[in-house]
């Protein structure tokens, strides 16, 4: 009896969708996760709130003051008579925005001042890092007092802190990505785009900055945090915009007027949560952010 053998057909592997594959790294990315579900919250809080609330009882006598929190004012009002729920709408995307402005500045300063410094070398490699290294020890906290300090205060607005924060803003970026270029630029694909007579703009642009994406996104997280949390304690301290209901503002009016002696506790309770939720929305961003842009933390499929 004639025997027949099958033969085994290859079965092809199929390979996940983008989509797929963006599911299973989010999955396991816990921070990211936490992170983006808090970022979530906050820019629902704020978008809902501003179609609701009127902006104008943000600011003082507004409202009744030293109200507690209520139906009529769900997070009470302050002794100055704003009511603080406008005030936290309000303050969190002012607050927001100077993070925004002064990260994205700085992050944009870096990259430029980065690519250039580590990939044409000589001269402005020499000045670009000779600067970032007499400017890093500084303390930063210190030059943005003086420089916040010196600023008329009925001229500070949210811009002119995005400002003072940008001003130290674009060092870090700025060595971070220097050091990603020099190890880039030494690769194979690199040097073969250049053997094809590939001139340097395009090397930046399409070999070079692609691969750097992670590196940039992750560098603008931590810039918007540093703003943020720079905004906040300059603040804090009465040097900001005192008239805008900024989260550190609010804080800084509350200790002037002693709320939680006072029993206001509601005052500077809901500014501090707000500021610890944009903080740690930011940092558990971050940590995600690292192990995309980081091979040796990068976990495999």
């Amino acid at each position: 009896m004639a025997t027949t053998t099958a033969m085994a057909q290859p079965v092809e592997r199929l390979q996940p969708s983008r989509l797929v594959l963006i599911g299973r790294y989010l999955r396991r990315n816990k921070s990211m996760i936490f992170g983006l579900a808090i970022l979530l919250f906050l820019v629902g809080f704020t978008v809902i709130g501003l179609l609701t609330i009127d902006p104008k009882h943000a600011y003082p006598l507004a409202v009744k003051s030293k109200q507690p929190p209520s139906w009529q004012y769900p997070l009470g009002t302050d002794f100055f008579g704003r009511d603080m729920l406008a005030a936290m709408v309000t303050g969190m995307w002012q607050t927001a925005l100077i993070g925004l402005l002064a990260g994205g500045m700085g992050t944009m300063i870096g990259v430029f001042l980065g690519f250039i410094s580590a990939y044409f070398g000589g001269w402005i490699d020499a000045l670009v890092k000779g600067v970032c290294q007499i400017l890093t020890p500084i303390p930063a906290f210190l030059i943005q007092v003086v420089i916040a300090g010196s600023v008329d205060k009925r001229s500070v607005t949210i811009y002119t802190m995005a400002f003072v924060v940008v001003l130290l803003a674009w060092m870090g970026p700025t060595l971070v990505i220097r050091s990603q270029v020099l190890t880039m630029k030494e690769r194979q694909f690199v040097s073969v785009a250049k053997l094809s007579g590939v001139n340097d703009i395009e090397i930046i642009f399409k070999e070079i900055f692609p691969n750097l994406l992670p590196f940039i996104a992750a560098a603008f997280v931590t810039q918007v945090f540093v703003a943020v949390f720079a905004a906040f304690y300059l603040s804090v301290l009465g040097l900001g915009p005192l008239r805008e209901p900024l989260m550190g503002n609010l804080i800084w009016a509350a200790q002037g007027q002693s709320a939680f002696f006072n029993g206001w506790w509601w005052w500077p309770m809901w500014p501090s949560l707000g500021m610890v939720l944009i903080l740690s929305s930011l940092a558990l961003i971050n940590m995600g952010l690292d192990e995309l842009a980081n091979p040796r933390v990068r976990r495999t499929e």
